[in-house]
């Protein structure tokens, strides 16, 4: 094992609790443990896709890649804009999605199984009507369906450009396979199960996308004002020019990007690359009970 200054050794120390905080939230350890720890079947094998893209530091990029993609829709965004707590508590929804994420890709198949009734017992509750009058279900298959999509098409993407082990295609057919399951669970409505019938039910979705108010500010909080000490702006910036890159060419011209997003774009490789080098340095090693899987982006 090589030598590292102590300096050295507090500062990737401090980081990564810091990162996993605002991540996992306050308990983050114990959910740790408990995801990764508790015996039990689970319902994805070390080693199966699914593991291998969420335990990657990429889903960091895929993740808000996936939040910008699914603002294009107006019945998702007024959805979670009127009831997720998506301005007052961004950190808390944060943390909410990552432990669903964690629990169903790395958690036993009782606790996977859990979390999904607690979110479809949420969607059953949410119902409203958008600013231009059309109503929404968030428990509507067809719109689990679009945020399914979209998830699994941005963590897929970040994986292949930014993934420690790039999969082939019969790889990516299995992960978007894996995902399937976990959405189907959800209430989706028939997730595509290859990665030919992700690309082409995105393309299905294109005539109901469009710019709202909704979408412009979450994009312009999302990109320009994030919630971040100030220490961090600058790799943040780097991370979310790399989002908007990995987003398909028609959904850039629909959302409205701010101009630090596309002016830091031509960089968003090298940057994007930098960046997720430095999460995975700071990130703390999920238990040993996953060791396959090391290095979870997830709690």
């Amino acid at each position: 094992m090589l030598w590292s200054p102590p300096a050295l050794t507090e500062l990737r120390t401090r980081a990564g609790e810091e990162l996993l905080r605002r991540v996992a939230g306050p308990s983050a350890h114990d959910k740790r443990a408990r995801i990764h720890g508790a015996p039990g079947p689970r319902w994805f094998e070390p080693g199966s896709p699914i593991r291998l893209v969420h335990a990657d530091a990429s889903m960091y990029v895929g993740g808000l890649a996936a939040l910008l993609l699914q603002s294009l829709h107006p019945h998702a965004m007024a959805a979670v804009w009127a009831h997720s707590g998506f301005r007052g508590d961004p950190w808390g929804r944060l943390q909410r999605t990552s432990t669903f994420l964690a629990v169903t890709t790395f958690g036993t198949d009782q606790d996977a199984a859990q979390a999904v009734r607690r979110v479809r017992g949420v969607h059953d509750r949410i119902s409203g009507v958008t600013s231009q009058g059309e109503p929404y279900r968030a428990s509507d298959p067809h719109l689990l369906a679009w945020v399914h999509a979209a998830e699994a098409e941005c963590f897929l993407r970040a994986y292949q450009r930014y993934g420690r082990r790039p999969l082939n295609r019969a790889g990516q057919d299995a992960y978007v396979r894996d995902m399937a399951l976990v959405a189907a669970r959800l209430g989706a409505e028939d997730p595509p199960a290859t990665r030919a019938e992700l690309s082409a039910r995105l393309a299905r979705y294109r005539g109901e996308l469009r710019s709202t108010a909704e979408s412009r500010e979450t994009t312009e909080y999302l990109l320009s004002h994030p919630p971040l000490p100030r220490a961090v702006r600058v790799p943040y910036a780097l991370l979310a020019a790399a989002a908007v890159d990995l987003l398909p060419p028609w959904a850039r011209r629909q959302l409205s990007l701010p101009l630090s997003a596309r002016l830091l774009r031509p960089l968003a490789g090298v940057g994007g690359r930098a960046v997720i080098a430095g999460i995975r340095w700071a990130t703390p090693p999920v238990p040993a009970a996953a060791a396959p899987d090391a290095g979870s982006a997830l709690p």
